[in-house]
């Protein structure tokens, strides 16, 4: 696999209340009136995903918009614990959110301030996948691999049910500086072969850079 690189950051500061302002719609129907939002659609910058603050309990919240790669996602979050809830996904755009019915206290929607990006590696090549890290300003940062696949023709997991794993590698979970890791490299994983690789920008407010190279299809 030809080297990858996948950014992170800087993200729009954490906010409760920058894509919604609070309101109980009837129906269930948000409006998206934060500070982010412009004609109905709340631009994040750098992608990231959402907060929904609420003490509601009964309802789940469907919540629409892009990716990082400019296609239409989804997801709906379980019923609400009565504080917050923060999406699986990370969005560049929110273009809805809608509860499954008119909830029964006030709710707003907001930046979390943690971001990811994903690449789908090659489950044919050989194990072992390289992994450089750069780091720009103040970042808290983790590599995450998932053997889940949403377009598996015997088991597809939808991308925000999907299970993520730190890194074996301690010093790539809560870094904060720049490092090189693998995965297939450490003992008991040396012969992993992710489906999935992710980097989750966990808090800061720089950015982070991480290169991908995996080994190749066949040995040489």
């Amino acid at each position: 696999m030809r080297p990858v690189t996948l950014t992170v950051g800087p993200l729009t500061a954490s906010s409760a209340n920058n894509i919604a302002l609070s309101q109980t719609p009837t129906g269930g129907t948000f409006v998206l009136n934060g500070s982010l939002a412009s004609g109905g659609i709340a631009t994040l910058g750098s992608p990231q995903r959402i907060t929904i603050t609420t003490t509601d309990t009964t309802h789940t919240f469907k919540i629409t918009g892009t990716s990082p790669t400019w296609a239409v996602i989804s997801e709906t979050t379980p019923v609400g614990n009565g504080t917050s809830l923060t999406s699986a996904l990370s969005y560049a755009t929110v273009t809805s959110v809608v509860a499954s019915g008119t909830p029964t206290a006030a709710t707003t929607i907001g930046t979390s301030g943690i971001g990811d990006a994903w690449v789908r590696l090659d489950e044919w090549a050989n194990p072992g996948v390289s992994i450089q890290v750069d780091v720009t300003g103040t970042v808290n940062y983790t590599i995450q691999s998932s053997l889940d696949d949403p377009n598996s023709p015997t088991n597809p997991v939808l991308p925000a049910s999907m299970t993520w794993v730190n890194s074996p590698d301690a010093t790539a979970v809560a870094a904060t500086a720049a490092i090189q890791t693998s995965l297939g490299g450490f003992n008991a994983y040396a012969a992993m072969s992710p489906t999935f690789v992710r980097i989750v920008l966990n808090s800061g407010s720089g950015s982070v850079s991480a290169t991908v190279i995996q080994s190749s299809v066949t040995p040489r």
